[in-house]
């Protein structure tokens, strides 16, 4: 519960100026806007006395929303997906980052900025991962699903929560990764978990100067079946640090706890200068 409460009021501490700003009225019709990112590193040592490896690094991502508003009605969209790649010199190629997300909102409007919603959630990875040479997780398996039914706040398209009291949760795994044991929460012999629970999902985007932009992204989950005091956290800080219309700084963090996965934080942290093509 500090866990949750500690992320709760740094989501907070982030939108307190977001509350001052003016209503805008969307315009009707398709928002769609997106950023293609490819970050590179490269290290190389040649009779270097205090030491070190030759490396090379590279990680592409794509962050795209199509948004759309009529009437009452608003619906948004956001995929994301990234994969990295990095080789030492004499190892092989690893993996440092692997991620595919669809969510999609809809809501009808009820009263000032609140809306009736459902929302829908789906995240998985693109490529096999290995560790110690056996195979622990692949395309599709991992895989969650999440939707429900709830009440969205909205103030525009940069700031909103989403709270959805009744949301059914399925995690799906191939079945030869539970054939000697549990996997992601699904257990021995089975490919199916499902959980009945609360969700929150919160987004916020703001310029924090010029050129510098911070998307925040939080997911919270609480299984009423299970457990429910152990509540699932994604937290995602996106940062944007354009040098000119094509270079820029990219920093991407994102901490999860989900204790069906691993009993702890899982913490991943991607940074480096970008060519990025916005669209």
């Amino acid at each position: 519960m500090k866990k949750l409460l500690a992320v709760i009021l740094l989501f907070g501490a982030l939108t307190v100026n977001a509350q001052k700003e003016k209503k805008d009225e969307p315009k009707e019709g398709w928002k769609r806007s997106g950023n293609i990112s490819f970050l590179f590193n490269q290290s190389a040592f040649n009779n270097w006395l205090a030491g070190g490896t030759n490396n090379i690094s590279g990680t592409i991502g794509l962050n795209y929303d199509f948004n759309y508003t009529k009437g009452d009605w608003t619906w948004d969209n956001k995929l994301i997906a990234s994969y990295g790649l990095t080789k030492l010199r004499g190892q092989e190629l690893q993996k440092t980052d692997d991620r595919l997300e669809l969510s999609s909102l809809a809501g009808k409007k009820a009263q000032d900025y609140w809306y009736y919603s459902i929302f829908f959630n789906f995240k998985t990875q693109m490529s096999s991962t290995y560790v110690g040479g056996e195979q622990t997780s692949h395309f599709f398996s991992p895989a969650y699903f999440l939707f429900g039914p709830g009440m969205l706040w909205k103030k525009d398209d940069n700031l909103k929560v989403n709270i959805a009291p009744i949301t059914s949760k399925l995690i799906y795994v191939h079945k030869h990764l539970t054939d000697f044991g549990s996997a992601f929460g699904v257990q021995q012999g089975e490919t199916i978990r499902y959980e009945l629970g609360a969700a929150v999902n919160a987004y916020y985007k703001l310029e924090v100067m010029k050129n510098v932009s911070v998307e925040n992204i939080l997911n919270l989950y609480s299984n009423y079946l299970e457990d429910f005091q152990n509540v699932d956290i994604d937290y995602t800080v996106n940062v944007v640090m354009k040098v000119n219309e094509y270079l820029s700084a990219n920093l991407s963090i994102q901490a999860i706890y989900d204790d069906n996965a691993f009993k702890g934080f899982q913490t991943r942290e991607v940074f480096g200068l970008g060519v990025n093509y916005g669209f």
